[in-house]
């Protein structure tokens, strides 16, 4: 089943973590039966640690001391009036391993790394490590030859393309967009405003210079994400975060009602 939605689906974004990885692995495989015989396109993570800001790290002490009353058959060395110091099971709690998927165009001799694809996640645009690490990767191919392929889908938090948002004219920030920095022109950024309303585009990732890019056809792959995730369902009551503009508020409800979905 299809998503009541033209294009993008905005209530997929509560889902992001399975949406993403999928996005990777359906384009991967989307893409590579077109590739040149010399390259290859392959899913690749990056894993890094995520602080909650409203997780309390906890603190587990080295000795656990406990009173035992009535006295009972002694655990561990007595000290006085049935205290006893035991040696608790220690457990290190870590900061939840966030992984994150994106697509990598190589060539099979030598691996030389030829475009990159990211599909952009929630932790790239809220600060912290997940963004940090998002921009050191962008800035490692962005001094290099390879070509950067942006594809911002969620509508929550901080633009971070390689083309930077006040530089992007009012009439092109569409609610999602889409940034291609080829490789062998380094300033160059064409930007494919994705606005909610349309059908999501076909776009073509560049290969080589001396190549014609190949196209990946975006809407496809988010209709397969919908139908393999058995996100028909998804509760369409709950209220959006961020919510839709005013503008297109009637308009969701009417595709959802006319779908069943309200």
């Amino acid at each position: 089943m299809k998503s009541p939605f033209t294009g993008m689906d905005p209530y997929l974004e509560r889902h992001w973590e399975d949406v993403h990885q999928s996005l990777a692995v359906y384009s991967r495989d989307a893409i590579q039966p077109h590739l040149p015989e010399d390259l290859w396109a392959r899913a690749e993570q990056r894993v890094f640690v995520e602080a909650d800001a409203e997780r309390m790290r906890h603190i587990i002490p080295d000795l656990d001391v406990s009173r035992i009353y009535p006295p009972s058959k002694p655990h561990g060395d007595v000290l006085r009036d049935g205290v006893t110091v035991t040696k608790p099971v220690v457990f290190d709690l870590h900061e939840p391993l966030i992984a994150e998927g994106y697509i990598e165009i190589l060539e099979r001799s030598g691996g030389k790394v030829i475009t990159v694809i990211e599909f952009l996640s929630v932790a790239n645009k809220s600060g912290g490590m997940g963004q940090q690490k998002y921009r050191e990767k962008q800035a490692e191919a962005l001094r290099s030859d390879v070509s950067l392929v942006e594809i911002d889908l969620i509508r929550a938090g901080l633009r971070v393309l390689a083309l930077p948002h006040h530089e992007i004219p009012l009439a092109h920030r569409a609610d999602y967009l889409a940034c291609v920095s080829p490789g062998w022109k380094r300033n160059r950024r064409e930007l494919y405003p994705l606005p909610l309303r349309q059908r999501l585009p076909s776009l073509p990732i560049p290969l080589r210079q001396h190549e014609a890019p190949v196209l990946l056809d975006l809407q496809a792959m988010i209709d397969q994400v919908y139908a393999t995730g058995r996100y028909d369902r998804l509760d369409y009551s709950r209220e959006l975060d961020p919510p839709l503009p005013a503008s297109d508020v009637a308009w969701a409800e009417s595709l959802l009602k006319a779908a069943g979905k309200l």
